[in-house]
């Protein structure tokens, strides 16, 4: 297998400053792509940017705000003209019983997961010529029955629907389009999901029971896939969902 296999290729991967995002912005560049990455947090994309290469394009932004989006994607097609491989990985996860959710718990999910995601994808095609490759970060979590995460899974649902309407969209233009499924992940957004530690650590212990290969997967599980599936090697894959979850939603 070749390790170059983006050699010459341009990559631009949305929430690209930690956990699965930083892991494939990383797994592109070791591969020959130059890669632009998109992020909230200013010092965690600095530090992305710095582990990246000096060509490197890193934007501030939040996908939730259109306006983030199109000065994201200008700042692309300004140094890099075009986008081979897109992995659509921004995203957030917050978790509450239906009766502590309030409309804005609702519409920053939504906002974000989806709003984002679409208007990510919409705002690069012009970019992306025949040949390139769209990946979107769902969750296998649309598979599956989750207490307390209705809001959550709703809007990873809402993204592996709007998927595959848009590969059938996709596929006269030569784009293709694939999702990934990661499951339980070793990731920063654990941290940032708004519960107290013993009931993270609950829930940790509690998702762990229902994984057949008992651990957590780690953010370079995920990114093998989104290269894999962003790879010439996948040119006949389209349309596809490819659960990374140690075999929880499947088995």
């Amino acid at each position: 297998m070749s390790t170059q296999r983006f050699q010459g290729k341009i990559a631009f991967v949305t929430g690209g400053n930690s956990g699965i995002g930083l892991a494939a912005a990383q797994g592109f560049a070791k591969e020959g792509a130059r890669v632009a990455i998109a992020g909230r947090d200013l010092e965690t994309l600095k530090q992305a940017k710095a582990s990246l290469g000096a060509n490197a394009i890193a934007v501030q932004a939040d996908v939730s705000k259109l306006a983030d989006i199109d000065r994201a994607i200008a700042q692309v097609k300004k140094d890099a003209g075009r986008i081979d491989a897109l992995f659509v990985n921004a995203g957030v996860a917050h978790f509450a019983p239906i009766e502590a959710s309030d409309e804005a718990f609702f519409d920053n999910q939504f906002t974000t997961n989806v709003k984002g995601a679409y208007f990510t994808i919409q705002k690069a095609l012009p970019l992306m010529p025949k040949g390139s490759a769209i990946v979107i970060n769902a969750s296998s979590v649309v598979n599956m029955g989750m207490p307390n995460s209705s809001v959550y899974t709703a809007t990873k649902a809402a993204i592996a629907s709007l998927a595959r309407s848009l590969a059938q969209e996709l596929a006269p233009r030569g784009i293709r389009l694939n999702i990934v499924n990661p499951g339980p992940i070793e990731t920063p957004i654990f941290g940032r999901m708004g519960l107290p530690a013993e009931t993270t650590q609950a829930m940790a212990g509690q998702i762990l029971s229902q994984v057949p290969l008992q651990r957590f997967g780690s953010p370079e599980d995920v990114a093998r896939a989104v290269l894999f599936l962003s790879s010439d090697e996948a040119a006949y894959i389209h349309g596809a969902s490819l659960g990374v979850d140690g075999g929880m939603s499947s088995l």
